[in-house]
């Protein structure tokens, strides 16, 4: 008689991902250099084609993906985009099965995630997580993400084939919509802390200090961030290229946080102003909604 091994378990599991754009696409890949059986579908259908080249199988339509696997991946760009794709025209909701497990890795409104996880309990059975990750593309490439997980622990549990790729920790915060609010927590900080960098920078460079030295030098310190690291010898140098997180999105998570913390009485006021910032840089014209981060340092040079 055979017995069946937990790694032939996490093999035989098939996985669908829907949403294969910046930090979707490295997940997929992920995946596949892990030997998981992976399904994906994008709204934009040439966004796939490396990832087909690569192993995956293409999907139709996300309801394709819902009769097809055992567990579907989310990475997509905002709350809306997640209600479409759940509950729009074709929706999954409708095609997923009662043992079927749905992981939002998508970075969206907490309370909207509770509705959704209830609305799809209802409707066919299937259960949610929301999972949205830490670490952008390169923690993605490596499979070194951080996942807030928001949801019941045997779901967690059974996320293990996913989880197990493309993670280093997954912390469970709590019920549906603790991951999304986890996630806000950490938006918070880094788009604070980016705007700040950025202000400190220009700081630096109006006053005579080599910008592009400090962030060698703060290295170490209390005043050292991974966003500092990254993000400022790229704002000091003027390099934008390649994205690694648009200004929209950073501003949509701030805002998002302004919204809860008003909801339950939070006395926010430095993301506030940081808020109003990101609003300028998006109609600032050589920043905008989906330059990089990198480009904030623009709001405060005289020159640009």
């Amino acid at each position: 008689m055979h017995t069946q091994h937990s790694s032939d378990v996490v093999e035989a599991v098939r996985i669908g991902f829907i949403g294969t754009g910046l930090i979707g696409a490295p997940m997929v890949e992920r995946l596949l250099e892990c030997g998981r059986d992976v399904t994906v579908w994008n709204r934009t259908p040439d966004k796939c084609a490396a990832l087909v080249a690569a192993g995956a199988r293409q999907a139709e339509s996300a309801a394709q993906v819902a009769r097809d696997t055992d567990i579907v991946c989310l990475c997509l760009t905002d709350t809306q985009a997640v209600r479409d794709v759940m509950f729009g025209s074709g929706a999954m909701a409708a095609t997923l099965r009662e043992d079927s497990l749905v992981i939002d890795l998508s970075s969206i409104a907490p309370d909207t995630t509770r509705e959704m996880a209830r609305a799809l309990e209802e409707a066919c059975g299937a259960h949610w997580l929301d999972a949205p990750v830490s670490g952008g593309v390169p923690a993605a490439r490596r499979g070194a993400l951080i996942v807030f997980a928001g949801g019941e622990a045997e779901d967690i549990v059974r996320a293990a084939p996913v989880f197990g790729a493309l993670a280093q920790r997954v912390t469970h915060m709590g019920g549906h919509g603790a991951g999304q609010l986890a996630k806000s927590c950490n938006q918070q900080i880094v788009a604070c802390n980016l705007m700040v960098i950025a202000e400190m920078l220009a700081f630096a460079e109006r006053s005579g200090v080599d910008a592009a030295r400090l962030p060698e030098a703060l290295a170490g310190g209390f005043a050292d961030s991974l966003p500092l690291r990254i993000f400022g010898p790229r704002m000091a140098a003027n390099v934008d290229q390649p994205r690694l997180g648009a200004v929209g999105t950073f501003r949509k998570d701030i805002e998002q946080v302004v919204r809860l913390a008003s909801e339950v009485g939070a006395h926010v006021p430095v993301t506030r102003a940081a808020l109003e910032q990101y609003r300028a840089a998006l109609e600032h014209p050589s920043i905008g909604a989906d330059g990089d981060a990198s480009r904030l340092i623009r709001l405060l040079r005289p020159s640009t």
